[in-house]
């Protein structure tokens, strides 16, 4: 499993004209070929009368499943360039189509190149991406002295405490980084004399936006 990886969280439109062609670039979060192909189709329907819908695709974590086509554009001036884009940008789990509408001018191969490619940037840019980092669920028993300790560290190393139960001891769980798991229970035991007790919680995936945790089970 990555450390770390971006993916389309949401998705948005862009859009940008060239030489009187309008070029619409839709992106859309995905996680098989069954569904980027799904969504491609939805937009030929909604721009049934465009000349041309292009595409590119990049899913799983490494980004080992690429496609693109350039749908009766010239070859590699389309689905080419926008493929670039998106493994420029490093987002996995991401499908962008570009719908051309042509406004009767020819932009040549260098010209369609850097519309497609323009476009799907404004298409990223208006899109929600967010970083997976795979993290560690530590639930942590402690007194009400030791519970203090634990916010502290967990402040000065960036860490969200999800949840705390008081009753005779504190139960804290807390979302720790993979490499910073055996940091934390140091620092928490240090700081209790040892009188903290830890488990190992559930490994999955998490993110940050807008300051809120999301957590892909």
């Amino acid at each position: 499993m990555e450390e770390s990886y971006k993916i389309l969280y949401r998705g948005g439109e862009g859009e940008l004209t060239e030489k009187k062609s309008r070029f619409i670039a839709t992106t859309c979060p995905v996680e098989t070929e069954e569904e980027a192909a799904a969504f491609i189709e939805e937009m030929k329907k909604k721009y049934w009368d465009a000349r041309h819908n292009c595409y590119a695709y990049v899913i799983g974590e490494r980004g080992q499943t690429c496609r693109c086509s350039d749908d009766g554009e010239p070859a590699q001036t389309a689905g080419r360039p926008m493929l670039d884009v998106l493994l420029g940008s490093g987002v996995r789990n991401i499908c962008v189509v570009v719908t051309r509408y042509f406004g009767g001018v020819l932009l040549g191969t260098g010209g369609l190149v850097r519309a497609y490619s323009g476009a799907a940037q404004e298409g990223l840019k208006a899109s929600t991406v967010v970083e997976k980092r795979l993290g560690k669920k530590l639930v942590i028993t402690t007194d009400y002295n030791g519970i203090g300790k634990l916010q502290y560290i967990a402040g000065q190393m960036g860490l969200t405490i999800l949840d705390t139960q008081y009753t005779d001891q504190v139960v804290a769980t807390v979302m720790v980084p993979v490499n910073q798991a055996s940091q934390l229970e140091k620092q928490v035991t240090e700081k209790t004399s040892g009188r903290a007790r830890i488990e190992n919680g559930k490994t999955l995936y998490y993110g940050i936006l807008d300051k809120e945790m999301l957590l892909f089970e």
